[in-house]
């Protein structure tokens, strides 16, 4: 009876191709991994990137209707001054009610105008913010398309450039947060 043979190059050819394969599995899983951390940075900078420049449109919105308000006032205030500006050109005296109307609607311009600067001031510092989150998810998605070509391309070294891209957006994610 002959002994079989076992093929041992053949065995260590593919311990040893299984084994880069292994190496070269990890370094996918770990891209795969790295790919979903930055989708999950990059939806949460959207969501807050939209919160803001909600924020940003509603503070706008009332900045208007203040200065409508305001413009209100102003024409009211006119039409008084004008009213007693007749009467006293037809010699009559301008009433005390009068004079104290014209008063109130010049405080309440002035009340009105630093709100409706309030309101324009809160609106710039949301779109301000905005525009920190959008920078962030620009960031996040270059890094997972730079992933993806890594993994394509099955070059590693494109893997550290997605880290370098995937930093710069979680800076802007961070400095969102912090910005006034």
């Amino acid at each position: 009876m002959s002994e079989i043979e076992v093929p041992l190059e053949q065995v260590q050819q593919h311990l040893e191709h299984a084994a880069h394969g292994e190496g070269q599995q990890r370094w996918v899983t770990w891209s795969a991994l790295l790919s979903a951390v930055l989708a999950v940075l990059a939806a949460i900078a959207a969501l807050h990137a939209g919160h803001q420049v909600n924020e940003a449109m509603v503070d706008q919105m009332k900045a208007s209707d203040t200065w409508t308000f305001f413009q209100a006032k102003s024409i009211k205030q006119n039409i008084a001054q004008t009213r007693g500006d007749l009467l006293v050109a037809l010699g009559k005296e301008m009433p005390t009610e009068l004079k104290a109307k014209i008063e109130d609607y010049g405080k309440d311009q002035k009340e009105l105008q630093e709100r409706a600067k309030e309101h324009e001031a809160q609106s710039e510092s949301h779109f301000h913010k905005h525009e920190i989150f959008a920078q962030a998810v620009t960031f996040f998605q270059i890094a997972i398309a730079v992933t993806a070509i890594a993994v394509l391309a099955r070059r590693r070294k494109f893997l550290w450039l997605a880290v370098v891209f995937g930093s710069g957006g979680i800076y802007f994610f961070v400095q969102g947060f912090f910005a006034s």
